[in-house]
C-alpha cells in the first residue's frame, strides 16, 4: 500500500506493499506530474511504503460520490455500501451472517496511532457498526512520527487494510499487530519479525484468518540466482503453523502485473517474475480486478482485470513446484493469483485515515493491498457459516472452481477480460474463460460463494 502509486510494490528494495494512493498523487500521476516514489534505500536497507492508495483531487476531508468523482478526475470511485451490492453480501447480512464470533488478524509494520478512531469515523459514515480493534506490538515499535515517510506508508496501509476486512465482515474481530521493523526488501530482518508475529499470534490461538499486503520479490532473496531458494524456505514456519492450527493466510498478489520490483528499490524487473509470500502454496493469493457500478453499487458490465497505473499480480513461481490443488489448472509450478477482488484505479476505494496531521480526511485507495483484506472479510463470513476455521482453503476454491462452468451456486464467477501488462512493459496474461494468471479463478458472488466455500471447506 504505498502512498499513490497503483499497487507498485513498495520502493523498497524489493518488498511492496500494496496499494495505497492518493488521488492527489494519482491526479498528478494522470497528469505525468507525480514522481516516481518514496526515496529509497540500498537493496538491505529496504522500507517499504504501502502501495497503491490514492487520495482524491479534492483536499483530503470531503467525501465524493461516483459521479463526482468521475467529474473531477475521469473515473470512478466507490464506498463500503457499493461493494457490499456489488459482492451481494446483503442477504448474508440479513440472513446474520456478519462475521460474528470471527477474528481477522493484520499484521502491518508500525501500524497506526489512530486506527480504532478512523475506524469508526468510517463505520458511521456508512451505517456499519464498528468494531474494536486489538492492538498488539510485536518488537520494539518505535513511537510513531508523522515525517517519516516509511511510518505513514505503513498507518496507510494499516488503514485500508482494517477498513476494508470490516467492510465485509462487520461483526468480526480485527486483531492488529504492529511490528517495529519496516524493512523486508532484504527478507531478513523484517520479514521474520512479521512471521514471528504471525506464528505467535497463531500458537495462542488468536485469528481465524490473516490478511497480508506486501511482498518480495522471489529473485531478490539471497541465493535465489544460484537456485538456492532456503532463504524463503526458511521463513515459511509461520504458514506452516497456520495450515496446521487452521488458520487461513491471505496475500496480496502485486500490483506490478507479471512482474516486480528490483533489489534497487526504483525499477522492476524486464522480464515475468514472482513473488513471496503471495506465490507461497500455503497462502491464498489474492489479485485485482476493475469493477464496473452504478451509484448503488449494481454491475453495469462485467469485471475487468485491474491494469491502470499498477496490475493485478500475478504468472509462475520459480521456487514452488505446482502444488496438487492446481493439478489440471496450472503448468509445473505454483501459479498466482487465486482469487480476485476490487483492486482498480478506476474505482478505487474510499478510506477515511487521520494519522497525518497534515491529510486528515477521505482519500480514494487503490490496489491489491484492497484486494487482500476484502478477500479475508469473506473467508471470516465462510467461517461463520461453517461455525469452524475453514483453514487453508485452497483444496475447496479449486473444488468450487471446477464445478463453477456449470454451476452457478459455486459463487465463482469468471472474468474474461483485460491483461496484467505492465505499465513497465512486461507482457503479462490474458484473462480468458477459467483459471488465468490476471485473476485466478474469477471474483465471486458472496451470497453463494460463503455458504459454498463453508460446506466444501
Amino acid at each position: 500500500m504505498r502512498r499513490i502509486h497503483a499497487r507498485r510494490r513498495t520502493a523498497a528494495a524489493a518488498a511492496w506493499i500494496t496499494s495505497l494512493t492518493s488521488v492527489a498523487a494519482i491526479t498528478g500521476l494522470l497528469s505525468g506530474s507525480v514522481a516516481a516514489a518514496a526515496p529509497v534505500r540500498p537493496a538491505q536497507e529496504v522500507k517499504p511504503v504501502p502501495a497503491a492508495g490514492q487520495q482524491s483531487k479534492s483536499a483530503p476531508g470531503s467525501l465524493m460520490t461516483t459521479a463526482q468523482c468521475r467529474a473531477v478526475w475521469g473515473f470512478d470511485c466507490y464506498n463500503a455500501l457499493q461493494y457490499r451490492q456489488a459482492y451481494n453480501l446483503n442477504p448474508l447480512y440479513k440472513a446474520g451472517v456478519t462475521g460474528k464470533g470471527r477474528t481477522i488478524v493484520i499484521v502491518d509494520p508500525f501500524g497506526s496511532p489512530t486506527i480504532q478512531k478512523d475506524l469508526d469515523v468510517y463505520s458511521t459514515r456508512f451505517g456499519i457498526k464498528s468494531t474494536h480493534v486489538d492492538v498488539v506490538k510485536w518488537g520494539n515499535v518505535p513511537r510513531f512520527d508523522p515525517s517519516d515517510a516509511d511510518q505513514l506508508g505503513w498507518a496507510g496501509e494499516t488503514t485500508l487494510d482494517v477498513e476494508m476486512a470490516h467492510a465485509v465482515a462487520p461483526d468480526a474481530h480485527i486483531v492488529l499487530a504492529e511490528t517495529g521493523v519496516g524493512r523486508i526488501g532484504d527478507g531478513t530482518t523484517g520479514l521474520r519479525e512479521v512471521m514471528d508475529a504471525e506464528k505467535s499470534l497463531i500458537d495462542r490461538g488468536v485469528g481465524d484468518v490473516i490478511s497480508q499486503s506486501w511482498g518480495v520479490a522471489e529473485n531478490n532473496f539471497p541465493g535465489f540466482g544460484k537456485g538456492d531458494y532456503s532463504s524463503i524456505q526458511n521463513l515459511r514456519y509461520a504458514f506452516k503453523d497456520a495450515a496446521k492450527h487452521g488458520v487461513t493466510v491471505t496475500d496480496a498478489s502485486g500490483d506490478s502485473g507479471p512482474t516486480d520490483t528490483t533489489s534497487n528499490g526504483q525499477t522492476t524487473y524486464p522480464y515475468r517474475v514472482n513473488a513471496w509470500p503471495t506465490d507461497d502454496p500455503l497462502v491464498v493469493s489474492v489479485g485485482g480486478t476493475q469493477l464496473h457500478l452504478d451509484a448503488n453499487g449494481n454491475r453495469t458490465a462485467p469485471d475487468s482485470v485491474y491494469n491502470d497505473h499498477g496490475a493485478s499480480g500475478g504468472g509462475q513461481s520459480h521456487v514452488f513446484a505446482r502444488p496438487s490443488y492446481q493439478n489440471g489448472v496450472a503448468g509445473n509450478h505454483r501459479s498466482t493469483p487465486d482469487v480476485s477482488m476490487s483492486a482498480a484505479l478506476k474505482g478505487g476505494g474510499w478510506v477515511y485515515s487521520s494519522y497525518d496531521p497534515k491529510r486528515v480526511g477521505w482519500e480514494v485507495y487503490v490496489g491489491t493491498s484492497e484486494a487482500s483484506p476484502l478477500f479475508a472479510g469473506i473467508v471470516a463470513l465462510a467461517d461463520q457459516v461453517a461455525g469452524h476455521r475453514l483453514g487453508d482453503i485452497h483444496k475447496a476454491l479449486y473444488s468450487l472452481y471446477a464445478k463453477s462452468s456449470s454451476n452457478p451456486s459455486t459463487g465463482i464467477v469468471d472474468v474474461k477480460d483485460g491483461t496484467n501488462n505492465s505499465y513497465a512493459g512486461v507482457t503479462g496474461y490474458t484473462a480468458v474463460k477459467g483459471y488465468d494468471m490476471a485473476t485466478g479463478v474469477g471474483t465471486i458472488d458472496a451470497a453463494r460463494f460463503v455458504p459454498a466455500l463453508a460446506k466444501a471447506g
